[in-house]
């Protein structure tokens, strides 16, 4: 699944949102209608928040460092946490206070046509901002259903665009229904019942988005459909002959880390197991390009030694998937199986390589560990 931003989704969803906001206060203004007022706070909260997605995106580019040597590509998810607290406290929470205020002190509408209008206008603005999130996140939703593209998306700003104007749209829906309740009988508790709809619509939405991103902040791995590429790639049937256990993890929408003990032919030179390391590293690019940090540690698989519980790389196929129960791995001690260069703490060149994109130096040792990632295709 393709990680988009969906950039031109969230500059929609802000310029509706900057619009539509202003011509809310304007109507609470006019009408004094506790709906409008709320949904006015709900307006400006969706723009901080959409601003909060630009600007992760922004910081989320920002080069590697040694302080963070696999870069900056998590904080688009913390931007979209962020998101989820600003919704839940500036949105749902003042609507809910605002709506129990309002059944309490209850008022007629003034001046009907103001909320009505702009009610309208709102359902037109956002059905464009949510028409064109639908839009940019069937380019990357593949055959999933909506729920589960929700769930499995890796670029968190689409879910979040998606989630907000479909809240936007069952909130303005709720306002509508509100203000006609109170027009059609005179009362101004049903302005007061739609506000509090309104909030507890935005506070389920923040603890879906809460939810959502948490996952991607403690680190995902690779879908099932990327796992099965990078499995597929790695054994040549000659070298390599199988995977004893891999690992994947999201270092950002865009960037996937792969891990992996590999069993070799313990009649194979150093050399010639480094260019069939070098040769599966350039495979995996191939069928996963976002597997932008690879490391591959060669190990000797014993069958009657994994089966006694006593080889470190244990079962073969005990590769991640986000399906897959978690399976335990027995810690890689040195001076076990493994051959190349050196088992446990994987090798540092050679045999035992690892390889990041985008530089030609060779792979990190123990001693510059501090060091940026190396992004090449080593």
């Amino acid at each position: 699944m393709s990680a988009s931003g969906g950039t031109k989704a969230i500059v929609a969803a802000l310029s509706a949102n900057l619009a539509i906001a202003v011509a809310k206060f304007v109507a609470f203004l006019f009408s004094g209608s506790s709906s409008m007022l709320a949904e006015s706070v709900h307006s400006v909260a969706d723009s901080g928040n959409q601003g909060l997605l630009l600007l992760g995106g922004k910081r989320a580019k920002r080069q590697a460092t040694p302080e963070h040597p696999f870069g900056y590509g998590r904080e688009r998810y913390i931007y979209a946490f962020l998101v989820s607290i600003v919704l839940f406290s500036v949105g749902g929470m003042f609507a809910i206070y605002e709506g129990y205020e309002k059944i309490k002190h209850p008022h007629e509408i003034e001046a009907w046509y103001w909320p009505v209008g702009v009610l309208v206008f709102a359902i037109i603005a956002e059905g464009y901002s949510f028409r064109t999130a639908i839009a940019e996140s069937n380019q990357t939703r593949g055959k999933l259903s909506w729920t589960e593209f929700i769930r499995r998306a890796k670029a968190p700003e689409l879910p979040v665009v998606l989630l907000e104007d479909f809240g936007a749209l069952v909130g303005l829906v709720l306002a509508l229904g509100g203000v006609g309740l109170a027009l059609g009988t005179g009362n101004g508790v049903w302005d007061g019942i739609g506000t509090l709809c309104i909030g507890v619509l935005l506070i389920a939405i923040a603890i879906v988005l809460a939810a959502e991103t948490k996952s991607l902040l403690l680190g995902e791995s690779a879908g099932v459909e990327d796992v099965e590429k990078i499995k597929a790639s790695v054994v040549d049937g000659d070298t390599v002959t199988r995977i004893i256990h891999m690992r994947t993890l999201h270092l950002g929408p865009e960037e996937l880390l792969v891990a992996a003990k590999i069993a070799v032919r313990h009649d194979e030179s150093a050399a010639e197991i480094a260019d069939a390391i070098n040769a599966a590293e350039s495979r995996i690019r191939a069928a996963v390009p976002i597997a932008r940090v690879i490391y591959l540690e060669p190990d000797i698989y014993n069958e009657r030694a994994a089966a006694a519980g006593t080889n470190p790389g244990k079962a073969p196929d005990a590769a991640d998937s986000p399906d897959a129960p978690a399976t335990p791995i027995a810690p890689d001690a040195p001076g076990g199986t493994g051959t190349g260069g050196g088992t446990g703490g994987g090798t540092a060149s050679g045999a035992g390589a690892s390889s990041e994109t985008s530089d030609s130096s060779p792979s990190p040792t123990a001693s510059d560990a501090s060091a940026p990632p190396d992004d090449s295709g080593h």
